[in-house]
């Protein structure tokens, strides 16, 4: 998927909601513990009950990497059901992945060919070989660490060098260099409040991925003041809030009420922004 495609989705849903798919077995409703695949059928209900309400979904792989094999089976068969069923979602892999530049295009090899993902999540830590792998494919995305909503966040991401600059802007600055924002978006945790002021200095019309909002304490208006552009530029996701807003058998139809009222939240950010 292109920027114009995804922007139109998010004009068409008046949304720029992305869904974590953060499953835990150990958190799904008891009932599912007696099908055959759990992970799968949590998911392809969530999936059913919020996709007119969204953009995008991510699933996060610790989640499915702590299953083993079972784990990745769920997880390839929830991407093969939203292509399938809902051709128009923005799928992100949140791996985090980052190594040197045999390993990082065995990780893109995976994720963009095996699994035909849309982006995946990069450390950028090691730098510009480590990253590049991944952008030697047409259409798919990097999303770069850049500024996260962890408390942990501040030990070094937000560390200045003699000249003044932070961490976090040295990796914006620097990482411009290897995409424009039609291939690279950046994780900026939606704790961080008035920093997307500072960022959207730095990168003005790249898409944002803004976990942190919900669970994590973060205010959507907030992130909306500061860091919306003419184009909307954001990319909100819900975990926690939404997959788990139920969990007995009506779990789906909370999830989809949850889903509604961060729709509606942000329609009318993008209406007061003009989009």
């Amino acid at each position: 998927m292109n920027k114009q495609q995804l922007l139109e989705n998010i004009k068409r849903k008046q949304s720029f909601l992305c869904v974590g798919l953060d499953t835990d077995i150990k958190k799904i409703p008891d009932f599912l513990l007696d099908g055959h695949e759990p992970i799968f059928a949590f998911n392809k209900a969530i999936i059913d009950a919020t996709a007119d309400l969204c953009v995008a979904y991510k699933p996060n792989l610790a989640f499915y990497e702590c299953l083993g094999l079972k784990g990745w089976k769920a997880l390839e068969k929830t991407v093969m059901y939203i292509r399938e069923k809902y051709p128009d979602q923005f799928i992100i892999a949140d791996a985090k992945r980052g190594d040197i530049g045999n390993t990082s295009a065995m990780y893109a090899r995976a994720f963009f060919e095996d699994m035909d993902i849309d982006a995946v999540t990069v450390a950028p830590y090691m730098g510009e070989d480590s990253v590049m792998p991944f952008l030697t494919y047409q259409d798919k995305w990097v999303i770069l660490l850049a500024l996260t909503s962890n408390k942990g966040s501040h030990d070094f991401q937000m560390t200045m060098d003699v000249d003044g600059e932070r961490l976090f802007e040295k990796v914006l600055r620097k990482s411009q260099e290897w995409a424009g924002d039609d291939r690279m978006m950046y994780v900026v945790g939606a704790t961080q409040g008035q920093a997307f002021e500072d960022i959207r200095k730095l990168v003005p019309n790249h898409f944002l991925l803004v976990p942190g909002v919900g669970a994590q304490g973060g205010s959507l208006e907030e992130v909306c003041k500061y860091g919306m552009t003419k184009e909307c530029g954001l990319i909100v996701n819900s975990s926690r809030g939404i997959i788990y807003a139920g969990h007995d058998q009506n779990f789906a139809q909370a999830a989809r009420r949850a889903a509604q009222e961060a729709q509606q939240q942000m329609a009318a950010q993008l209406k007061a922004f003009g989009i």
